[in-house]
């Protein structure tokens, strides 16, 4: 793997103000990515595509989820580059900026029955702004917590900038679920919807005035020092270290793509065809959530003592064995089964990312890690969540049953698993994480 990080010279507080700083904000980012998500299945097709028939406005609706992926390479390429040749934290704070940008004017935007085609237009231009952002958001936020920490806790550390995806899933079915519960259907359609996106201005401000009091990463500083930054970080990363980046890329794919199964299609599943109420599946989806924290958590932790591949391979497994029992749980429309179905869905969701933070900052070297880690991040979000709320709809609609798209859920599992066995880990570097743990606890009590 690449060279190790130095972080572990930094102060304790700095590193848990980083850790700190890195989940909120990207739990802010991916309130904002999500609230679009839930919002698409909804009621975007209503507001937005009602020149065309509710079967269509529906899944046009829900097409639109996946158009953010075009421009997320192209945010992870921008935001690389620049993460590599000026600093990570300038990164972040543009991220921030334009996802808020973009989700307040989702909340601002006429209908198409007020300004017609302009709507449907200005609503792909927002979803196209908000991938921008994701695009480079996630390496920056990785790369502040894995950078900053010590060596032998940098799953440990870099699982806070990745608890940010089930919070935000967390804030953002919270946020539909009070909407819904404390409105009418007509209120909700007529400006209810609103009111999570036009929330995301408050929550903007408390992220920057968060990020903009943390530290550059110790790694940059220490290469703009040196005068070692890369000139072009994204084309020497492609020449120098092609086949880590096809391995992160790989990594990725099962886990963003069975995540918006679970995101972009299970939702508006259940209610429209299941007919289980929404703000039922609301509260389903969000416990899911709320296991999938616990279990990224537990990965990252536990990748730092067994490394990364065996955690790796676990939920890679989990994930292919558990597509066919999903879907038939979760059509028998008993909430206790769709419970069980999401649930255990987000165990393998966890495993597969936990470690992710840590192992994408190891396998690229610190003067193209930001462009490796984002343009890769966003190439496996495009081939396994790009899409998936699309084919899920398109393989229930054409075959009758969801079981093909459980299929399709394998073929994503067996991608990544591939991709898995190819992490250029050996057992020397566990070891040599936990020699690093275990010198640095000697140190502490020798200073007592």
């Amino acid at each position: 793997m690449a060279q190790r990080t130095t972080g572990e010279t930094g102060p304790g507080s700095q590193v848990r103000r980083v850790a700190g700083a890195s989940f909120i904000g990207t739990t802010i980012e991916w309130y904002d990515f999500f609230i679009y998500a839930t919002a698409a299945q909804l009621v975007f097709g209503s507001q937005f595509f009602t020149a065309l028939s509710p079967a269509a406005a529906s899944l046009t609706a829900v097409t639109t989820i996946g158009v953010s992926f075009v421009a997320r390479p192209l945010g992870g390429v921008l935001m690389g580059h620049f993460g590599d040749r000026i600093g990570r934290r300038a990164m972040l704070v543009l991220a921030l900026l334009l996802m808020g940008v973009a989700t307040v004017g989702v909340g601002l935007l006429p209908t198409y029955a007020q300004i017609g085609l302009a709507a449907p237009v200005l609503l792909v231009v927002f979803r196209l702004l908000q991938g921008l952002s994701a695009g480079g958001e996630w390496g920056g936020a990785a790369l502040m917590a894995v950078e900053h920490a010590p060596v032998h806790r940098r799953g440990l550390f870099g699982a806070f900038p990745q608890l940010g995806a089930p919070a935000g899933l967390v804030l953002a079915n919270g946020a539909f679920f009070l909407v819904t519960s404390a409105t009418t259907a007509e209120q909700f359609q007529s400006w209810g919807w609103r009111i999570p996106f036009l929330f995301s201005a408050v929550l903007i401000v408390v992220g920057l005035f968060i990020r903009l009091r943390v530290d550059e990463s110790p790694e940059f500083t220490e290469l703009k020092q040196r005068a070692q930054r890369s000139r072009r970080p994204i084309a020497e990363m492609l020449r120098h270290h092609p086949r880590p980046f096809l391995v992160a890329i790989g990594v990725f794919v099962a886990n963003n793509g069975m995540g918006y199964v679970l995101l972009g299609f299970v939702l508006i599943h259940a209610t429209t065809r299941l007919g289980v109420a929404e703000n039922t599946m609301l509260l389903v989806i969000v416990a899911g959530a709320l296991l999938w924290m616990a279990t990224t958590m537990w990965a990252a932790w536990r990748s730092d003592a067994v490394g990364r591949r065996p955690v790796y391979l676990l939920g890679s497994v989990w994930l292919i064995l558990w597509a066919f029992p999903f879907f038939l749980l979760l059509d028998t429309a008993a909430v206790p089964m769709m419970l069980a179905a999401v649930l255990m869905l987000a165990v393998g969701l966890g495993l597969t990312y936990g470690p992710q933070a840590a192992l994408y900052a190891e396998l690229f070297p610190a003067r193209v890690r930001y462009s490796g880690a984002s343009f890769a991040y966003a190439l496996g979000a495009i081939l396994g969540g790009g899409f998936a709320p699309f084919a899920s709809a398109a393989l229930t609609e054409s075959t009758g049953t969801t079981l093909s798209v459980s299929a399709y859920m394998v073929l994503l599992g067996i991608v990544s698993l591939i991709a898995v066995v190819k992490i250029p880990e050996t057992p020397e570097q566990v070891r040599e994480r936990r020699r690093a743990g275990t010198a640095g606890g000697e140190d502490r009590s020798a200073g007592r």
